[in-house]
């Protein structure tokens, strides 16, 4: 079996290692041909995994034409906000196979999360959503790790949820790829949030009072768009939700810390590195829901109206 990712960042580069498990050979779309050539020659990808050995089978390039030719299975690992123009060039040349969306957040131009851009491209195909506590260089590394692998057709769910285990890996299947997409991308809005606590030095009582908050926040908002309760109490809810507030690796958190320590917004994406989808997604879910107080608390802060403790004061007031 052939497998093509699209998207050579850090967490694309770690999901075609997974992939390579099961597959016969993996495609890494390298957006930069001079990357790609540094792939192919050292066997790594030292700009976003550095350290990380790529399996043999994983075949770094340039040309999307080249990458998806023969692919039964096509994974999306390109930034949210590119995800429909990208699509968009390379419609006519994707295998008419499942495609798997690991972008998370909203489109600011539409309101739709990432599934909803690829199916509304991508009309016809099998759309997947993979999604949970899955920081890029720790599964590099081989560290435990579980997540969902989420499609309305339960048995295509099944099939690329094993195709994507590994002993390390565990995928699960489910079918409710709302859930999962509002779930991943509200979780970034939360981290900011989180973040912002812990650059206040707030404590840790606020801390664990702003996670609660924006997982109740998310679960209701999911509620409204028809989602099940249960995934938001599982891996692509608060599994995901809970790594990425807490841990350091993760941009949308390093981000909220920044703010939190006082640092505008432009020079607080600097710091952080990469992109940090929470900064796009909490506007656009404005936009698509205006009843989302947590999100717009974040808003507020990120537009400079409010500081990061007047914004979690009201948080824990309202709550």
């Amino acid at each position: 079996m052939h497998v093509a990712v699209l998207g050579s960042g850090a967490w694309g580069t770690a999901v075609a290692g997974l992939l390579a498990a099961n597959a016969s050979s993996v495609g890494l779309w390298c957006r930069r041909p001079e990357l790609a050539e540094r792939i192919r020659v050292s066997g790594r990808n030292e700009q976003y995994l550095p350290g990380i050995d790529l399996p043999a089978r994983v075949h770094a390039g340039s040309r999307v034409e080249d990458v998806v030719e023969g692919a039964e299975l096509v994974v999306l690992a390109v930034p949210l906000q590119r995800l429909r123009s990208l699509l968009l060039r390379w419609r006519e040349v994707l295998p008419a196979v499942p495609v798997v969306n690991l972008a998370k957040g909203v489109e600011t131009s539409t309101g739709l999360f990432g599934s909803e851009v690829v199916a509304d491209v991508l009309d016809g195909r099998p759309v997947l959503a993979l999604s949970g506590p899955n920081l890029a260089l720790e599964i590099a590394r081989g560290q435990p790790a579980a997540t969902v692998v989420a499609c309305v057709d339960a048995e295509v769910a099944g099939r690329v949820a094993t195709w994507c285990s590994t002993p390390d890996f565990h995928a699960h299947p489910l079918t409710d790829v709302v859930g999962v997409d509002v779930a991943g991308a509200v979780k970034n809005v939360v981290a900011l949030a989180v973040g912002m606590v812990e650059g206040a030095g707030l404590g840790a009582n606020a801390r664990a009072a702003v996670t609660t908050l924006g997982l109740t926040e998310t679960a209701e908002l999911g509620r409204r768009l028809g989602a099940r309760l249960e995934t938001f109490l599982g891996l692509a809810g608060a599994g995901d939700l809970v790594a990425t507030s807490t841990s350091t690796l993760s941009r949308n958190h390093r981000v909220g810390v920044a703010l939190g320590e006082g640092l505008p917004l432009a020079e607080a994406l600097v710091r952080a590195g990469g992109t940090a989808e929470g900064v796009a997604t909490a506007p656009a879910l404005l936009r698509r829901d205006p009843d989302l107080p947590f999100v717009r608390d974040v808003v507020a802060v990120l537009d400079g109206q409010r500081s990061p403790v007047e914004a979690v004061t009201r948080l824990l007031t309202v709550a």
